[in-house]
């Protein structure tokens, strides 16, 4: 348990970076559909959603997974303290589905830059906010 405070941080610290990805990729997309007729512009921000997700953000859910799923091992006991380190690693499960569904919804507009409208983009940019505000207010305020 000497190392768990190191854990947490280092877990808290990719999580943010998970986040950050989660946030910013979709607005890219955005930007990717609304400009799918100038090919400059899309060559350059294919290029940026590769990289966003291929060097942070899945890193970033690797390691965020790592160090949880360590912490769980470490401190087990968590379980019985409610139901809210459940509806936690539920939304987690969401997350990460999220997470990949992004990678296909990057290939699939590699090649069919009007794939999704604008206005769709823009709600399916929400979800990862509604999950995050649900996993910190589980973690903090632990409602059950």
């Amino acid at each position: 348990m000497a190392y768990y405070s190191w854990i947490l941080a280092f877990h808290v610290m990719s999580f943010v970076s998970w986040m950050a990805m989660l946030f910013y990729l979709p607005r890219l997309f955005i930007y990717h559909r609304e400009n799918a007729d100038t090919k400059a512009f899309t060559d350059i921000v294919k290029i940026q959603e590769y990289k966003l997700i291929k060097y942070i953000g899945t890193p970033a859910m690797w390691a965020t997974i790592i160090t949880g799923s360590t912490m769980l091992y470490l401190n087990s006991g968590i379980f019985s303290t409610g139901g809210w380190m459940h509806a936690k690693l539920l939304a987690l499960v969401f997350l990460i589905a999220y997470h990949f569904s992004l990678e296909s919804i990057r290939k699939t507009m590699i090649g069919f830059p009007h794939y999704k409208t604008s206005k769709w983009l823009r709600m399916y940019n929400e979800v990862p906010t509604l999950l995050m505000i649900f996993i910190v207010i589980m973690v903090i305020v632990k409602p059950f």
